[in-house]
């Protein structure tokens, strides 16, 4: 095993996950990802995949995430691992599968219509 690529989605954003052995460096686009993170629930759920599969301190993470903002990047990022850690291992799918860490989100957002204010907010309706 050298290097295992997985690409995760959400929203707007886009990260690529690079899973090699080491010793639980987590880098996302070259910071620490307690620094490119800095709210602790998402952090928290960056690593789900990690904790649940009893991994923390087995792989060197290398994240590359743009677009959308940080709760997307973070999502997308959990993803991505999950699925290195599916191409890795295939019996650690259903631990989590269970959890719902391999379903993509498909939830966008809904785009502007013309003639209204945003995607579906209209100007308030005068009968007179």
């Amino acid at each position: 095993m050298d290097v295992i690529n997985t690409l995760g989605r959400r929203k707007t954003s886009v990260a690529r996950v690079y899973l090699k052995k080491g010793s639980g460096k987590i880098l996302v686009n070259g910071k620490d990802y307690k620094v490119y993170i800095p709210v602790p629930h998402l952090q928290d759920k960056l690593m789900k995949p990690l904790v649940l599969t009893e991994l923390t301190n087995e792989f060197d993470i290398k994240i590359n995430a743009h677009g959308g903002g940080i709760k997307g990047q973070a999502e997308a990022i959990t993803l991505g691992i999950a699925r290195a850690l599916v191409k890795l291992n295939e019996d650690l799918k259903p631990i989590l599968k269970k959890e719902k860490l391999l379903t993509r989100d498909p939830r966008m957002v809904e785009r502007k219509k013309p003639g209204l204010r945003k995607a579906r907010k209209r100007d308030q309706f005068s009968k007179r």
